[in-house]
């Protein structure tokens, strides 16, 4: 069993031809369509009025679609529905479960190199020391460590992040590509021998079914020698999370099978008081941008003040990020901040130890609809 919403990847373009089935949702949005269409001697056909078939060789499908992004407004793509077939043929069950919108597809042909990445595990994470604040300014001790995601292009250059996870939800992807991001960091986790926690981002709209999602990634980690006890489940993106009792829920199951959460970029503007009653994390990570020179800013001491007062009297352990100064440490250990993360403490690092094979077969057989599902263009 495996949840088709993380773990495939639906490759709509064929090897030499591909008749796309576009619904459109109004005759003006046809319109627009057929005249495009015509205008670039597309061979197509008429199916309904709010229907038509298109057929577009492989090597033109880059610019079909590039066309038709322009061709058409913002709200008619994400209104327009199609499916492709490789064959002049009315769309059979297969296709009509690969039913899309205009604007999902567009976004991914232009993730193909994420597509290709991610079957070719063409990726790493780095990690981070996150540091005993008692410790810091003397002989620093580690806590744990937080993973960072790396994904590399077709070019083998990194891709910056957030770019990688943004073009990631444009094309519907995001599933996927948050599973594997947890995977990765819990293997080179262990593959790097490293001590301490482990803090694994998630985005909890990536989350589609909770109990699989544990159990997919609960089995990464037993597999490698790991427990729920070695392993904080860092939320970001909460600002997106229109569903609360979605999120809530997902911490639940994380939280009843040991692992603990940690909340991050507490105090960034979207990320309240609020927000921090309704969760109740175990950990919060303060934002960076409340550190940075917070030793000269009485404004900036007060707010980290009322933020550390109130999550030790709630039992919440403090995470300082971004810290690149000693001056800046010195006032936050002076002001009982638990741990501290920066620069200054270490640069993100990759650790090339290479992930045991062997221990994990059985993660990737688990992983393997996520590769195989793809069909080459």
């Amino acid at each position: 069993m495996y949840c088709a919403d993380c773990e495939s990847v639906d490759d709509y373009f064929f090897e030499q031809n591909t008749y796309f089935w576009i619904f459109v949702p109004t005759t003006e949005t046809f319109a627009k369509l057929a005249r495009y269409v015509g205008a670039q001697s597309y061979m197509a056909q008429q199916v309904s009025s709010h229907c038509i078939s298109v057929h577009v060789k492989t090597s033109l499908i880059s610019h079909f679609l590039t066309g038709v992004n322009g061709a058409l407004e913002q709200a008619e793509l994400a209104g327009t529905k199609l499916t492709t077939m490789a064959t002049n043929s009315t769309p059979d069950i297969d296709a009509m479960a690969r039913m899309t919108t205009l604007n999902v597809l567009i976004n991914r042909y232009k993730a193909k190199w994420l597509i290709s990445s991610i079957e070719q595990e063409n990726y790493e994470t780095w990690f981070q020391p996150i540091i005993h604040a008692h410790s810091a300014l003397d002989t620093p001790k580690v806590y744990s460590y937080e993973g960072l995601f790396r994904m590399r292009d077709d070019t083998n250059s990194i891709v910056p992040p957030q770019l990688a996870f943004r073009l990631a939800e444009q094309a519907d992807l995001l599933f996927s590509l948050d599973l594997v991001a947890r995977r990765s960091a819990v293997e080179h986790f262990a593959a790097a021998k490293l001590r301490g926690k482990l803090f694994i981002n998630f985005n909890p709209s990536s989350i589609y079914d909770p109990s699989y999602c544990l159990r997919s990634t609960a089995a990464a980690i037993y597999e490698l020698g790991l427990t729920p006890a070695d392993i904080v489940f860092e939320v970001t993106e909460t600002h997106q999370s229109s569903d609360l009792n979605h999120l809530k829920g997902i911490l639940a199951f994380y939280r009843n099978a040991g692992f603990k959460v940690a909340m991050d970029d507490i105090g960034s503007g979207w990320s309240g008081l609020n927000l921090l009653q309704k969760i109740r994390p175990d950990y919060v990570k303060i934002d960076m941008e409340l550190v940075r020179d917070i030793h000269n800013d009485v404004f900036k001491q007060n707010i980290v003040s009322s933020l550390v007062s109130i999550a030790k009297r709630s039992g919440i352990s403090t995470v300082a990020e971004g810290i690149e100064t000693e001056d800046e440490a010195k006032w936050l250990i002076d002001n009982d901040v638990d741990l501290l993360q920066g620069y200054l403490f270490g640069r993100p690092k990759f650790h090339s130890q290479k992930v045991n094979q062997a221990a994990l077969n059985g993660i990737k057989n688990a992983v393997s609809p996520l590769k195989t599902a793809a069909r080459k263009s």
